[in-house]
């Protein structure tokens, strides 16, 4: 990833949190099954988190009754509005990049990144991760992606406009989406010294009016990188197609993908062929 997307990555979210954080559906509680049942999420955790941007992990995480979560954002805008909405003396957070945060090593029971860790170069990123967790601790990542892969009716309705300002695959066969790369995401938590690598991928639904879609796909980083006037008319287009053919009530069905982890009890060499040993596909 280049350093102007790592740039944008800290800043690009910020500009209105309250508006994102109610366009943007909560994690399925599948996955906070998950995390409970394989990763020890609960009463008594100590839990690191990367980028919580408006909290919608971080309430869920906090609602388990963990002892303490620490969260770790860049911007100073969704640190700020965290500070508001989620006062709590069981969160600690810190206005930083991770890359520039400094974790106890061998301190915590897990360690999540919700929909954040495509921003963060991967080997560096997992290494910290995997230092700051206490032997036999759990790493989870995971990512939301509307649409790709699922029965979605708007997907299909506007997928000429994404088409028009997304670079077009050349003769090679493209690489599925960062967060649906399976092989390439286990790999990576092999070669940073993970084990047990797993993927599990959970799909739900969110029905939208037209004003809170748009308010949604107006922070997607895709989006965002437009010149405000194209922004504008692509925003437009988006509410007209949502008005006259959904009649304002848009069904969005989205896939989220969980990506967990161990650090060893007794560390060994890492085993990059291993990670693809835990890929469980829909």
């Amino acid at each position: 990833m280049t350093k102007v997307a790592h740039r944008f990555g800290r800043s690009g979210f910020g500009t209105t949190p309250a508006a994102y954080a109610h366009a943007r559906p909560n994690y399925p509680q599948d996955l906070y099954d998950t995390l409970a049942a394989r990763c020890g999420l609960g009463p008594g955790s100590r839990v690191f988190e990367i980028g919580p941007g408006t909290g919608t992990a971080t309430a869920s995480i906090l609602a388990a009754g963990v002892a303490h979560i620490r969260a770790i954002e860049p911007d100073p805008r969704l640190a700020a509005h965290l500070r508001q909405t989620l006062p709590n003396p069981t969160l600690t957070i810190e206005q930083a990049p991770f890359e520039q945060t400094s974790l106890p090593a061998a301190t915590f029971d897990l360690g999540i990144a919700a929909t954040s860790f495509h921003w963060v170069r991967q080997q560096p990123g997992l290494r910290k991760a995997h230092a700051a967790l206490k032997p036999g601790g759990r790493w989870a990542m995971w990512w939301t992606h509307f649409g790709s892969g699922t029965d979605d009716e708007f997907q299909a309705a506007t997928a000429h406009l994404f088409a028009s300002i997304q670079p077009q695959p050349g003769r090679t066969k493209p690489r599925p989406p960062f967060d649906l790369d399976h092989a390439a995401r286990l790999h990576d938590l092999a070669t940073a010294g993970f084990t047990s690598p797993q993927a599990d991928t959970f799909t739900a639904t969110a029905l939208y009016d037209t004003a809170r879609l748009v308010t949604l796909y107006r922070d997607f980083s895709v989006i965002q990188a437009l010149a405000p006037a194209a922004q504008a008319d692509f925003l437009a287009e988006i509410a007209r197609i949502a008005d006259q053919s959904f009649a304002g009530r848009i069904e969005r069905r989205f896939t989220t993908t969980l990506y967990t982890a161990q650090r060893p009890h007794r560390q060994s060499p890492p085993d990059p062929l291993a990670a693809t040993a835990g890929a469980r596909h829909p």
